[in-house]
């Protein structure tokens, strides 16, 4: 006997993720709407989030990993993530999403837009397939814009801020000084984030990284 499938969106807090799960709310009844909490986010974000839940009408599962951001910090020899090293992704986003799916067949619903030339993260799990229906219906920027505004959901606040992307607030320096200037509950956490480094240059950021990547079991 075939076990049903499920039918997961996974949320970041974005515009990207948060339009398509509007999109979908009537043309998937079965949804799951999880978000991987990493427990840095902005405050804002939670507020964001809450704000989609009753308009969904569905319940958005918090997943929290394991071990949290301050141990991958340590881990990482107190390196933050970079684009070219994301750990922060792995270890709190996509390793949580795995170990609530399971071993059953899923369908993840994932915010690619029409207009983006990009993979992103993705789990590799054979018994996790991955649709992308904002390229397959065409919608591009202006769709999710738009989506966003005609819901009364509106836009994610730190896009008023200068930001492009939700993420953690530890991303880079400059998403940093313009968070802080936003979100006044970051003041107590500047202190032990302000470790300005070149990653690219760190040997025993990069060795940690690739032994990571390589036996994912140590995670």
């Amino acid at each position: 006997m075939n076990e049903p499938t499920r039918h997961i969106l996974c949320m970041s807090g974005g515009k990207d993720s948060t339009a398509l799960a509007l999109y979908m709310r009537d043309r998937v009844a079965e949804m799951e709407y999880v978000f991987c909490d990493t427990d840095k986010e902005l405050t804002e974000t939670y507020e964001y989030l809450n704000r989609v839940e009753a308009f969904l009408g569905k319940k958005i599962v918090r997943l929290n990993a394991k071990t949290g951001f301050d141990h991958w910090l340590e881990v990482f020899g107190g390196y933050l993530p970079s684009p070219n090293m994301r750990w922060c992704t792995k270890m709190l986003k996509l390793k949580p999403f795995e170990e609530y799916v399971g071993t059953k067949p899923v369908v993840s619903y994932v915010g690619l837009r029409a207009d983006e030339d990009r993979v992103g993260y993705i789990s590799t799990k054979p018994n996790i397939r991955a649709v992308f229906p904002f390229k397959e219906d065409g919608i591009d920027y202006a769709g999710v814009m738009k989506i966003l505004e005609d819901s009364g959901i509106g836009l994610p606040p730190y896009l008023a801020w200068g930001r492009t992307h939700s993420k953690c607030h530890f991303k880079n320096s400059g998403s940093q000084k313009t968070s802080l200037q936003s979100s006044s509950d970051l003041q107590n956490m500047k202190s032990g984030c302000e470790k300005i480094v070149q990653i690219e240059n760190s040997s025993r950021y990069s060795q940690t990284w690739k032994t990571m990547t390589m036996n994912p079991g140590l995670a």
